[in-house]
């Protein structure tokens, strides 16, 4: 089957969208301009699906071109035949795949390969045979003793004829397909404490799960307390079955004399060679299957993150909190321009607490400051309770505070990144500096960090790094041109996560922007060095001009469609005029009473182009973060220890994971809801329920002060 038609039917496609999107991807198109400008190409798949779809090509590509180069080796051993070549064909892994070569893989010395060497072979071909119903073993296996290749005993050399035997019967891909199978579907994964310590792997201790029903947040468990060598762990299952269904395979129904050698054969090589070798490549796909569940929980949360709306038109206090060093403090202006920065002690003495307040205040009158943002690091309570307390003895104050996730901030702030945008700013300033811009729009300031930094999902650095990062750069790609980009004031890093800019052209369009002035025109674009045909036509729609000489450089209709834009409005007795005065409220409603299908065939575009043009005519400009909860603004402040059973509290969403969801509810240690307590109804998912930045009531079940563990509810509230 080609790979077009069996990913039609995997995805479940019509061909035609299978093909088509295969050619777009082949001519280099971004997934992101695939999804948003191709839509009648594709079928209206969107960025999720392809970026499956994606993979999905590359895998079976790669298996493709394994099969050819596997082909090609056993070929120029000679060993190729029509059943085999067949059978490579017939693979649908990689797995599948590298179990038929097996037989033909250059080996590393192995008992089997040093027996061939003494010359045992022939005896192996006796025993394996089984055809002999009488006779003496040891006069057949005498003649195969040679002193001087080692062979002494007829033990010997029947140990090494068996040796051979096992080695082949390991080597049989069909018994490996059969008890790799069975194995994954009634085998255990076993683990043990490996010390007597106490750890946070306690509840792994004495663990015996299914393979095929074990959580993958288990798996990943396991694995790390593995690693850190405080738990053994080993996969168990009746070795009989496996055994009994090759002595049925391999032992002749009439049984002669070296039937005994060959059974013994059978236990060797299932014991010795296959069962290791099938434990390894079960726990490796238990952890690749969890890993690329973590990952997806990773994508939702980033996503979820990354589109936290802007709290915008506010000047911004940003708080790194700090013990020894203190509490480094940046204020930023409504557009994230630096104004102030210093350093402020409120955990030292009362005179440097009294001084530290009277900063803030003075910062406060003189830059007209609205909201404070604070980091949830160390020290953030202490932060936090200086800040609720000192706003409460401003009269009439409409300052807010809000609990920033700071994770990345430090890595930010260290990075040749930071000290170019930075240059006249320590790393500490720079630190408070994010953290206040952070909230102003979380996008653009998040872009500049590693996405692995962030600090949503779980067990990000037991992943496969460089799949983590394309998968999460991934995300962080479609998000962005999802909600598009200012192009006159988007920075560097933000600008390579453009379709179709990369990192030299995002730089070139920094430059162009310093030496000719502002953007008002897309068209401008052209003039960018290194930005081509191809780079304009992937970026354009995804580059917004917020007041630039044409309305639609404001929208994410493509300068492809202008024409058919312009005449749409032209036909509905509209002008643009009308887009700029926002008076096209009702044009989805007119599209539909001219009949979408006859406007779409007048105008020579798609009906899914048609309806996203008319959708960005009746709101130009618009930002899809503007449609989500704002985050919460606080002016209260508790601790852990104020925590009771059934209080109910409002918090924030921070991560959500497999098992339940954690919760900011103001007293610096995050609460968890776990997912059997997140609703009333059954929950199959915590995604199903909750996304990072929700606003969410919780009651409170249990307070571990010393294990530092809230235990939350959003049931029954």
């Amino acid at each position: 089957m080609e790979i077009a038609q069996r990913i039609a039917q995997e995805f479940n496609l019509k061909q035609w969208q299978a093909d088509n999107t295969i050619a777009l991807i082949d001519e280099g198109n971004t997934i992101p301009f695939i999804s948003r400008y191709r839509k009648e190409a594709t079928g209206e798949l969107n960025d999720e699906i392809l970026r499956e779809f994606d993979d999905r090509l590359k895998y079976l590509r790669n298996l493709e071109e394994r099969k050819a180069d596997i082909k090609r080796i056993i070929e120029e051993q000679g060993k190729l035949t029509p059943e085999l070549s067949a059978e490579i064909d017939k693979a649908e892994k990689l797995t599948e795949l590298e179990d038929i070569y097996r037989p033909f893989r250059p080996k590393r010395r192995t008992r089997a390969t040093i027996a061939k060497e003494r010359g045992l072979e022939p005896l192996a071909v006796i025993l394996y045979a089984q055809n002999l119903q009488s006779g003496n073993i040891d006069e057949i296996a005498a003649p195969y003793l040679d002193e001087e290749k080692e062979v002494l005993t007829v033990e010997g050399a029947l140990a090494g004829a068996m040796d051979i035997i096992a080695e082949q019967i390991s080597d049989n891909a069909e018994y490996r397909k059969k008890i790799r199978a069975s194995t994954f579907r009634n085998g255990t994964l076993i683990s043990k404490a490996a010390t007597e310590e106490e750890s946070v792997y306690q509840l792994y201790y004495d663990f015996s799960e299914p393979l095929s029903k074990i959580a993958p947040h288990r798996v990943l468990a396991i694995d790390r307390g593995e690693k850190e060598k405080i738990l053994s762990v080993a996969i168990e299952t009746d070795e009989a079955v496996p055994i009994t269904m090759m002595f049925k395979n391999e032992i002749a129904p009439q049984r002669s004399i070296t039937s005994e050698y060959v059974e013994q054969a059978i236990e060797d090589a299932y014991k010795r060679l296959i069962a290791p070798s099938i434990e390894r490549e079960l726990r490796n796909e238990l952890t690749e299957m969890a890993q690329e569940q973590a990952m997806k929980m990773f994508q939702v949360n980033l996503k979820n993150l990354l589109m936290q709306p802007p709290i915008r038109n506010n000047i911004v206090i940003g708080l790194d909190p700090g013990y020894r060093t203190g509490c480094k403090v940046g204020v930023v202006d409504e557009i994230g321009k630096v104004l102030d920065t210093g350093v402020i002690y409120i955990t030292h003495s009362d005179a440097q607490r009294k001084d530290a307040e009277k900063k803030i205040k003075g910062m406060i009158e003189k830059y007209h400051v609205s909201l404070i943002s604070i980091g949830n690091g160390t020290a953030s309570k202490e932060t936090e309770l200086f800040v609720a307390e000192l706003l409460a003895t401003i009269p009439n104050t409409d300052v807010k505070y809000i609990m920033t996730n700071e994770a990345g901030a430090s890595v930010y702030s260290a990075s040749k990144l930071a000290t170019e945008e930075f240059p006249d700013f320590d790393v500490t300033q720079r630190s408070a500096i994010s953290i206040a811009r952070r909230v102003q729009d979380p996008l653009a300031e998040l872009v500049k960090i590693d996405p692995k930094s962030i600090g949503v999902g779980q067990y990000q650095h037991d992943m496969n790094q460089k799949r983590l990062s394309e998968t999460l750069g991934g995300v962080v790609e479609d998000t962005v041109n999802s909600v598009g980009v200012d192009l006159n004031t988007a920075s560097v890093p933000l600008l390579q996560y453009v379709s179709g800019i990369s990192a030299p052209i995002a730089k070139n369009i920094v430059l162009y922007r310093e030496t000719e002035g502002k953007f008002s025109d897309r068209k401008q674009l052209k003039k960018v060095a290194k930005l081509g045909p191809k780079a304009f036509e992937q970026c354009a729609g995804f580059l917004r001009i917020l007041d630039g000489k044409n309305i639609l450089d404001n929208t994410s209709v493509h300068p492809e469609s202008y024409t058919a834009a312009e005449k749409l409005l032209e036909r509905l007795g509209y002008t643009m005029q009308d887009v700029s005065g926002g008076g096209l409220k009702n044009i989805l409603k007119d599209i539909e009473k001219a009949g979408v299908d006859k406007l779409a065939e007048e105008l020579g575009i798609g009906i899914p182009t048609l309806r996203d043009i008319a959708a960005e005519l009746a709101k130009p400009g618009r930002d899809p973060r503007d449609e989500i909860e704002q985050p919460l603004l606080r002016s209260d402040v508790m601790s852990m220890e104020d925590l009771k059973p059934e209080m109910v509290l409002t918090g924030t969403v921070r991560n959500v994971i497999d098992f339940g969801a954690f919760v900011d509810i103001g007293v610096h240690q995050d609460g968890l809801v776990h997912i059997s307590q997140l609703s009333d109804k059954y929950v199959k998912h915590p995604t199903d329920v909750v996304a990072v930045g929700d606003i969410v009531k919780v009651r409170v079940l249990e307070v571990d002060v010393k294990k530092k563990r809230i235990s939350l509810s959003m049931k029954e509230i």
